[in-house]
């Protein structure tokens, strides 16, 4: 109020206020002074203003005492309508309230509509939570529980339902866990169940479509003139329907084919894997997974005692294999980290060691070299099935090289059998015939050329016998089957040609010659027969650079390749030659010895018979008839054939006239033993055997001849003479043998002479005798202290 009334003149006080800061002596005094006046000096200018003023002050308080009156009727007159208001309201009170009350009931709904709002999704979750575990869908199921676990369940946390929703889910999780695992191990144990169908029509697949390259490449090579299919037996025009037959396999078999995933139903593995994945358990799922199978691949891998004996054993336990590692393959190719290259690649090298193991053992007892193929033919599309899908197979292979020396083993016993029948049916004589178709039959199995032969007439004969065309074609017909197994093994040219040369040199060197020997050195094979076998093997070598062309025409390597290896006919026809020719100087001694045993002398005799001995004339002519077929021998063969006969039956004699048990001798019996050696060597000069010079033949008697004369001549003297001089007219006579007879004669003398001994003729030569036994034991004597 004091503002009201201040004046607006200048305050000419302030300046002297503000002096106060002056800095003068006595400050403080004068500025008390000064404030003093100041007041007063306020003081008049309030005083002159509420004088100015209290007029109208007064005028306004009068005012509001007539205004007191109004105000008064005016309360009164509020107080009255607002009873009047009050009354009137009190119905609208009510009302309102109630309008109230259902305000509030209708935000409640509101709230109830909007919570249950916000529940029902989270029931309808759970809803289909529990439709989809029924239904079986549990991977849907988990990603249900996810969703409520991260979208609807924070926002009904506060419920308690949703409490008892949120427990629940852990142990449908794991009856998820369960039941998941429980469908993986049906499937294991479905899938062990179906892996030899699987296998079956993988394999299967696998031959179609070799089968189809082959023929294709068969076909391009017809049309480009170079064929060169390894069994030349097979015509172009051959080829052509097997490349229509396989084209028309192909189309007829195009609907028919089937994949692993028309067979197996891989749902359960996919669900269980996508379900751990869910549930972050990947790990132990892949570890249970991986375990069992490798549990089931050494079920699988194990073989059936008696699978060798089939080829139907072999073919199970290849499917069953090829079943579980195609399985393999496609899980790894559609599952993510549930298998591995690197799992795939160590099961598959801890099998192929088992399989090679098993198939190295079982192949073994395997004899027949028909199931030996078709096991190989089984390991190739076993090994091209699985290379197919990506597995190394170089070792099963490798493996086949060690089957195919088995093949060829179990190949040359069975042709020992085929050998053994061939030269058991042979008659051992040149083949007849009669008429053009038989020659050109003859010659179509076996190359045989010889001009003189073609320009004789019919009828004629083949100086081999039946066995060798027969022989040469089952040599063909064993490189055929050896060639069987080279097919399929992807090798070259080059190395088909030499396992071919390799099995056959086998054929020939092992199985025909020990054949051969075995056939030589049976007893019941004569003389005729030794000779027909010489003369065979004689063709046969003849016509192994045939079967060196046959081969090369089959596999188009040439002979002057400097690897190439050559066939051993040549020395193995030798040696069964030599063999032979052996066994007849052994059985023509023999038959020798059989006559010579037949001999009948009468050593005490006093007078030869005149004649030859019977046993001996018997020989001789014997020794003609054989000595004729010796004819088709080599000359050197007949020769020493001859020889060697000569030779024996001059030793035979002299064994007989010093045998041991023969006592006593006559010179009767030296007479007629005379007769028998001038017929052997009247034999021997007749020249049986072409070929001999001069008396050469003659000379296998000349020891007895020697021998004989002495005895004969009685020309002891010149014996005793000329012992040991290079001119000697008995060289060959051994003091030792002229002894050991003189002795048997001077026993016979003595015997013959008992009532004779005062004979003077009988005297003398009975002293003679004795006298030239002493000198030729005193001979004997001095050559033993010499020695």
């Amino acid at each position: 109020m004091i503002y009201l009334f201040k004046s607006h003149k200048p305050d000419t006080s302030d300046d002297q206020i503000m002096s106060v800061y002056d800095d003068q002596p006595n400050a403080h005094k004068k500025f008390m002074e000064k404030l003093d006046a100041c007041i007063r000096n306020h003081d008049k200018e309030i005083e002159k203003m509420c004088n100015f003023h209290h007029q109208g002050f007064v005028d306004a308080i009068t005012e509001l005492l007539k205004v007191r009156t109004d105000a008064e009727k005016l309360k009164v007159q509020v107080t009255d309508t607002n009873r009047k208001f009050q009354d009137a309201g009190k119905e609208v009170i009510v009302q309102t309230e109630d309008i109230i009350r259902c305000r509030i009931q209708q935000r409640n709904i509101t709230t109830v509509v909007e919570k249950l709002q916000l529940c029902l999704p989270v029931l309808e979750m759970y809803s289909k939570l529990k439709e989809q575990m029924s239904a079986k869908r549990y991977y849907s199921a988990l990603k249900t529980m996810e969703q409520l676990e991260n979208v609807y369940f924070p926002r009904v946390s506060q419920y308690r339902f949703c409490q008892l929703m949120i427990e629940n889910l852990p142990k449908l999780r794991e009856d998820i866990k369960e039941i998941s695992m429980s469908d993986l191990k049906d499937f294991l144990e479905s899938i062990r169940k179906h892996s030899d169908k699987i296998g079956e029509t993988a394999m299967k697949q696998a031959q179609q479509q070799k089968t189809f390259s082959v023929a294709l490449q068969k076909q391009n090579r017809v049309q480009f003139g170079k064929n060169i299919h390894f069994n030349d037996r097979i015509p172009e025009e051959r080829n052509e329907v097997e490349l229509k037959r396989a084209f028309e396999e192909e189309d007829e078999n195009e609907e028919e084919v089937l994949t692993v995933q028309d067979l197996v139903d891989f749902s359960p593995v996919y669900r269980c894997l996508h379900i751990y994945s869910v549930l972050g358990d990947e790990e132990t799922f892949e570890n249970y997974y991986r375990k069992q199978r490798k549990k089931q691949a050494r079920l699988v891998l194990q073989p059936q005692s008696n699978m060798h004996e089939t080829v139907d054993g072999y073919r199970r336990y290849f499917t069953q294999i090829v079943g579980f590692f195609v399985v393999e393959d496609h899980i790894l190719h559609v599952t993510q980290g549930l298998v591995t290259r690197a799992y795939t690649d160590e099961l598959w090298n801890m099998a192929l060691s088992k399989i090679i193991a098993v198939l190295r053992a079982h192949s073994s007892y395997c004899t027949d070299p028909d199931l030996v193929l078709e096991l190989k033919n089984l390991i190739v599309l076993f090994a091209d099935t699985l290379q197919g899908y990506g597995f190394p197979v170089n070792r099963l292979f490798d493996l086949l090289f060690e089957i195919r020396d088995q093949y060829n083993e179990t190949l040359l016993k069975k042709w020992t059998g085929v050998f053994r029948d061939i030269f058991e049916e042979d008659n051992y004589s040149p083949i007849p015939i009669v008429n053009e178709e038989e020659y050109k039959v003859v010659i179509s199995k076996f190359p045989f050329q010889d001009p003189d032969l073609e320009k004789q007439s019919f009828p004629k004969k083949f100086p081999m016998s039946q066995s060798v065309p027969h022989i040469y074609i089952q040599v063909k017909e064993f490189i055929y089957a050896s060639l069987k197994f080279s097919e399929s093994l992807h090798r070259s040219s080059t190395e088909i040609d030499d396992m071919l040369r390799k099995s056959t040199n086998l054929l020939l060197t092992r199985t025909l010659s020990s054949c051969l020997l075995n056939l030589i050195r049976k007893p019941h094979i004569g003389l005729t027969e030794l000779v027909q076998i010489i003369i065979n093997t004689t063709h046969l070598e003849q016509a192994c650079r045939y079967l060196e062309d046959f081969i090369t025409n089959i596999t188009n390597i040439s002979q002057e390749t400097v690897h190439t290896t050559r066939l051993y006919g040549l020395s193995t026809f030798k040696d069964a030659r030599h063999a032979a020719e052996g066994e007849i100087y052994t059985k023509l001694n023999q038959k020798i010895d059989e006559f010579v045993q037949l001999a009948d002398y009468d050593w005490t005799m006093s007078e030869p018979d005149g004649r030859a001995s019977g046993y001996l004339m018997d020989l001789i002519n014997f020794l003609r008839s054989i000595f004729q077929v010796f004819t088709h021998l080599p000359g050197k063969v007949a020769q020493t054939a001859c020889m060697s006969a000569c030779q024996h039956l001059s030793t035979s004699l002299m064994q007989m006239l010093l045998d041991s048990e023969l006592k006593q001798i006559s010179m009767g019996a030296v007479q007629q033993f005379n007769l028998d050696v001038i017929q052997c060597e009247l034999f021997a000069s007749s020249e049986p055997v072409p070929g001999f010079q001069g008396d050469t033949l003659q000379l296998a008697f000349i020891d007895l001849r020697q021998l004989l004369d002495l005895f004969m001549v009685w020309d002891w003297s010149t014996y005793l003479a000329d012992y040991g001089q290079p001119a000697s007219k008995y060289l060959r006579v051994n003091p030792n043998t002229a002894l050991t007879l003189l002795e048997k004669m001077k026993d016979t003398s003595k015997k013959n002479n008992i009532f004779a001994q005062f004979r003077k003729n009988d005297r003398d030569k009975q002293k003679l005798i004795e006298t030239v036994v002493k000198q030729l034991r005193s001979l004997v004597n001095g050559m033993s202290q010499h020695t």
